[in-house]
């Protein structure tokens, strides 16, 4: 799944960060040391690290500092609200009940619980991710109540997470890729642009072999209907929409190979890149995201200045007892943290 890449020869920068991880709990310091095999780059500030948060594992609490959200750590520069339904119902109020969101508490103390995060660090953007895999229903996408829903629980933007189960893209005689989809994808960006205008973020996430297709990756292992479905985002003028990309480089089988799908869209996308690391174990046959494997993957594309990560998700426990062949999402953010180089990497993830 990974294609080991060399890296920079200077660690000092990466053995800073891992002897501050190193003095904190024994969680930190088990996910540090798998990592001491592996080289850092140059520092680099601006690095993404978007992490989604499953609001359906969240602690119910009326007390918004108690909520995971209001307790993250600051090293995480963009948190994605898993997930909203593209054709959600939200006429104000701060209810929740028609948005698709699953979080065990009201509106209300969504709302509190994301100003004490952000008053604790104003850096992170929070945001609303619409779509998923279980939310297909784009035909009947609401991008003002999707807008309407951001601004109430201010919040900074929207992750965009298309998902089509019939993509059928397919190579052109031109060698271009084109998917049955392009039209809609092009419209859901372009509508959630105009209901939420810069400085609203948007981000969104691409599919495992959404860049291949043409170029030097036309024939970029797997192959299938998948490949290519996400050029869309990539091209002008979609892509002047957007802030962020990440790639679900997971679940795409033994042959997939995440630093080759990153070259892959970077070919198109010049902007901040985020490789996306998941917790819970691959179902296709791909291997494990050990902390490791992690590190080493991630290390792959540290020479690139805009690379970083996406970690899936916040609050997924694995099966199993856990460590660092099995981690969960604790370890795996802290790993994500170092091999980044970010800052605070001994901040407790809650």
């Amino acid at each position: 799944m990974v294609r080991h890449q060399d890296h920079d020869p200077d660690h000092h920068q990466g053995h800073v960060g891992l002897q501050r991880v190193l003095t904190a709990s024994r969680a930190f310091a088990v996910a540090a040391l798998a990592l001491l095999a592996g080289p850092g780059g140059a520092h680099a500030e601006g690095r993404p690290f978007l992490a989604y948060h499953a609001s359906w594992y969240e602690v119910r609490t009326d007390d918004p500092a108690a909520t995971t959200i209001a307790r993250l750590p600051p090293y995480i520069t963009h948190l994605a609200l898993a997930f909203a339904r593209p054709d959600l119902t939200y006429k104000g109020g701060l209810d929740l009940a028609g948005t698709g969101l699953q979080y065990p508490y009201s509106g209300a103390v969504l709302k509190a619980a994301i100003a004490r995060l952000k008053a604790r660090a104003p850096q992170i953007k929070v945001l609303v991710s619409v779509g998923g895999w279980n939310y297909p229903a784009w035909d009947g996408f609401d991008a003002d109540a999707l807008a309407r829903l951001v601004k109430d629980l201010g919040a900074d933007g929207v992750d965009i997470d298309f998902e089509t189960h019939n993509p059928a893209c397919a190579r052109g005689r031109d060698g271009r890729v084109a998917c049955p989809s392009d039209a809609l994808t092009r419209k859901i960006v372009e509508d959630i642009r105009r209901a939420l205008p810069r400085p609203f973020v948007v981000s969104a996430a691409g599919w495992s072999v959404g860049a291949y297709g043409e170029g030097a990756f036309a024939t970029a292992a797997p192959q299938g209907p998948y490949a290519g479905v996400s050029l869309v985002l990539l091209r002008p003028p979609v892509s002047e929409a957007l802030d962020l990309v990440s790639i679900m480089s997971y679940d795409a089988g033994p042959a997939f190979r995440p630093e080759q799908a990153f070259r892959a869209y970077r070919v198109h996308w010049k902007g901040p890149l985020a490789l996306g690391i998941q917790v819970m174990p691959g179902t296709t046959g791909g291997p494990r995201f050990t902390l490791d494997f992690t590190a080493r993957t991630l290390a792959g594309v540290m020479r690139d200045p805009r690379a970083g990560a996406m970690l899936y998700a916040l609050l997924e426990t694995p099966p199993g007892p856990t460590g660092p062949d099995n981690p969960d999402f604790r370890a795996l953010a802290v790993a994500v943290c170092v091999t980044l180089e970010l800052r605070d990497c001994a901040a407790p993830v809650p």
